[in-house]
């Protein structure tokens, strides 16, 4: 049976090395940025009515209050890893986003009911022949929806459509039209065109009111689809190849698109915005060239796509966090560092944070939340992310005086022996 204790086996220097530093790091990094100490990683995040909604490698999504960092709920249900989150309107088209959507490693699409908050045991959990269901009565259905790990989700809430996207290299779509029926999602399509794992989603909707639908695969390709489906609800959508975009080199890490830009952050250390076609902008207007950075970019937050509306960019490369300023939008220029976690920085989000101070005013403060796989969440205040740190002054030194001359100095018996060859003379 092998053994589970892996202290013998080979690690290389460069591994030993790394590790004493991340060790040294995690002590000198310890309660920057308000830590929230997770039990797991934090895979995915999504910020949603002020709350911290995790994807945790442990098996289970959350809940937290991050004031606090209390679990406020945790939805159990998944066998492995959950990797993403979405959410959907529980009474399709009021907007009420009242149910989450987990996809994980057991290839299984999950909706739940966050308004149901006690979650109901049974005695009989993890026995054979137990219904999922028992264990925690949060959980409205549970989809069979992909041969292999479930990456990516995306919600065209008018649509009331889901996509999700798999290392199985498919993108399927999903009806969310009736969540609450308690049966598997009815499919009503798919793409199989990628030769790689799925990676990322995205869509948006045009002013004519056809989707698009944008997915990102491991070896750095973007495809842009048009969906279409006729009247009939029992049709299936179909996707029309509009563009191919393939200007990253590997893998694709995160993606966001927003008011005509499609920003994308790569494992070959660079982030990429794209220009729609669809979307007027002014002529002189030049997308960057590759933002480059010392490591691979696991995550994009573009200020400027928000409701914030600044324009900034913030990058998660590496155990660091990045600012840069985009007022000249094709010079982006960093303008912060920061030493934000002592491993990999996996999201980046942000907080509307609304606190009482202590002389009683109300008030409202944009937040950065970052999570890292050192089990963290952790922020930051968004003015002081955007403010560059001052520029050392230069130490003034005072000058140095000149050392003072000094004379030749004869010892006493260079004295005497002088004065005796004098008197010779």
């Amino acid at each position: 049976m092998p053994s589970s204790d892996t202290s013998n086996f080979l690690v290389s220097e460069a591994h030993l090395v790394l590790d004493e530093a991340r060790k040294n790091k995690a002590e000198r990094t310890k309660y920057i940025g308000e830590p929230i100490n997770l039990q797991g990683k934090a895979l995915d995040l999504i910020v949603h009515e002020g709350f911290a909604w995790i994807a945790e490698n442990t098996t289970v999504a959350r809940k937290l209050d991050l004031e606090t960092g209390k679990i406020l709920q945790t939805f159990k249900g998944h066998t492995a890893p959950v990797t993403t989150l979405a959410f959907c309107d529980k009474n399709p088209g009021t907007g009420d986003q009242k149910i989450l959507i987990t996809g994980s490693w057991d290839k299984t699409i999950k909706l739940w009911d966050t308004e149901v908050t006690d979650p109901l045991i049974s005695e009989n959990v993890g026995q054979a022949g137990s219904d999922i269901h028992d264990q925690n009565r949060n959980l409205i259905s549970s989809t069979d929806a992909h041969e292999d790990f479930v990456k990516a989700l995306y919600v065209f809430p008018t649509l009331r459509l889901l996509i999700s996207g798999s290392s199985d290299k498919i993108v399927r779509f999903w009806d969310l039209s009736n969540p609450l029926e308690g049966k598997p999602l009815r499919s009503l399509g798919s793409i199989s065109s990628h030769t790689r794992p799925i990676e990322c989603l995205q869509g948006k909707i045009r002013p004519d009111g056809l989707a698009v639908l944008y997915t990102a695969d491991t070896m750095g390709m973007i495809k842009v689809w048009e969906l279409s489906r006729n009247s009939d609800p029992d049709s299936r959508w179909s996707a029309a190849l509009r563009q191919e975009l393939n200007y990253h080199r590997t893998r694709i890490n995160d993606m966001c698109y927003g008011s005509g830009q499609l920003w994308t952050a790569s494992t070959d250390e660079t982030v990429q915005v794209n220009l729609d076609p669809d979307v007027q902008t002014e002529s002189k207007v030049k997308p960057p060239l590759p933002i480059v950075h010392p490591k691979q970019v696991r995550c994009i937050l573009p200020i400027g796509l928000t409701d914030i509306g600044e324009p900034y960019l913030i990058t998660g490369s590496d155990d660091m966090i990045r600012v840069y300023d985009l007022s000249t939008f094709d010079e982006p220029e960093m303008i912060r560092e920061v030493d934000a976690h002592w491993h990999d920085v996996l999201t980046l989000r942000l907080w509307i944070r609304k606190s009482i101070g202590d002389d009683g005013i109300a008030r409202i403060e944009p937040w950065i939340v970052s999570s890292s796989l050192d089990g963290t969440i952790r922020k930051w205040r968004l003015i002081e992310l955007i403010t560059p740190p001052p520029k050392a002054e230069p130490v003034k030194k005072a000058p140095v005086p000149p050392p003072e001359p000094q004379g030749f100095q004869m010892t006493e018996e260079e004295e005497q022996e002088l004065a005796d060859l004098m008197d010779e003379d």
